[in-house]
């Protein structure tokens, strides 16, 4: 960047960068070219003009995430200089600019989370839901930065948003050491923190040493609140050797296959990108047996009675077939007007079937766009515990 365009950009000046690009048209297309720049949006940011870092990002929106040799993208210089409005127009021209990874592979939402600024990380939550993915060159997800830095409302947000989008299984994410959110609440010694955690977490997921939360806990032993012991008591964390199950991924892919996964196999569950197509099939389906067997009970096969017939009554007390009201022959039942035709023997056998039918699709429904309360795809909960 020449040092006219420098200054220009230093003092905000929308006009002169005009005509700096009227003379030389391709400037902003020769800093673009280069992998790492210190582009006028850097100065922009740097010195708190956010309208003219606006009309860069418009004039040229691949700059806004170039990252320069402090590994800083022009958010990330926005957010440490505190230009609020600069951060806001930046992400309103382009949300993925929020996942853009500088040194250390930290995102503007990392660092929201290390400061605490619980306003605008529920912000880019919403304007980039996937950004909470993201993780750092320590495997450390937002949750683990606001543990570490104890940000304590940053991580009410997190929360909040986790268990609204689904997502919680992030929290089971593990850094390089193997350590989860939790794993660092219990060895920082954060009691409030802990708390939160073991609502939506397995407490019993091990590190890399093996350990899990119960297990860093008694570690450090005198130096703990011992009101974290009572919190993970009573979420049932239990030490390494207690656990009743040490299977591992490999233990899992060497033993034969089950009668469940064969099913799983044979429906797909287990491939990633047709589980999205085999549910919508499975809803569709449910939806049509709900359908015809809804129906089927308003309206039974045969109908209902259109009259009302009762047989004559002849002198010796025995009865007659009346076929003055009706002219469906003489094997008839005594019936009234609206009354099922099906006769009860097969009338119960019918609704008991269509009944149960009718119920197991409903809940089909409610599973598939729900979920089945505590349960978790095997490879699901492999990938949480390798992570």
């Amino acid at each position: 960047m020449d040092d006219q365009l420098r200054t220009v950009a230093q003092n905000g000046d929308i006009d002169a960068l005009y005509r700096r690009v009227a003379e030389d048209p391709y400037i902003l297309d020769r800093i673009d070219r280069l992998p790492i720049a210190d582009a006028p949006l850097h100065r922009a940011a740097r010195s708190g003009k956010p309208h003219f870092a606006m009309e860069v990002a418009n004039l040229k929106p691949s700059l806004s995430s170039k990252l320069n040799h402090m590994g800083l993208s022009p958010l990330h210089l926005a957010l440490l200089n505190n230009c609020s409005h600069m951060v806001r127009g930046l992400i309103t021209i382009n949300s993925k600019l929020i996942r853009v990874k500088g040194k250390g592979m930290i995102t503007p939402l990392h660092y929201l989370a290390e400061i605490d600024d619980a306003d605008v990380l529920a912000e880019f939550l919403f304007a980039c839901p996937s950004s909470i993915e993201d993780t750092t060159v320590k495997f450390e997800t937002a949750v683990h930065i606001a543990v570490k830095n104890r940000s304590i409302r940053a991580l009410k947000v997190l929360l909040g948003w986790l268990n609204r989008v689904n997502k919680e299984d992030i929290l089971n994410w593990k850094d390089e050491d193997g350590n989860t959110a939790l794993h660092i609440a219990v060895s920082t010694n954060q009691p409030q923190v802990v708390k939160l955690l073991v609502k939506h977490v397995n407490v019993n997921v091990k590190n890399s040493n093996g350990m899990t939360a119960m297990d860093t806990f008694h570690l450090q032993a005198t130096m703990q609140n011992l009101e974290i012991g009572k919190i993970l008591s009573r979420a049932r964390a239990k030490t390494a050797s207690n656990l009743t199950s040490n299977m591992t991924l490999r233990d899992y892919l060497s033993r034969k296959l089950t009668l469940i996964d064969i099913r799983d196999k044979y429906l797909g569950i287990y491939s990633r990108n047709n589980r999205s197509d085999i549910r919508a099939m499975v809803l569709v389906v449910a939806i049509l047996i709900v359908t015809a067997t809804y129906q089927a009970g308003l309206n039974p096969p045969g109908g209902y009675w259109q009259d009302n017939y009762k047989p004559a009554t002849t002198n010796n007390g025995s009865s007659s077939a009346n076929n003055t009201n009706t002219g469906l022959g003489q094997d008839q039942r005594p019936h009234y007007a609206g009354q099922i035709i099906m006769k009860p023997f097969n009338l119960f056998y019918f609704f008991t079937l269509n009944s149960l039918a009718f119920y197991l699709s409903v809940w089909t429904i409610l599973v598939v766009i729900t979920g089945l309360p505590y349960s978790m795809n095997v490879f699901s909960f492999f990938h949480i515990m390798l992570r």
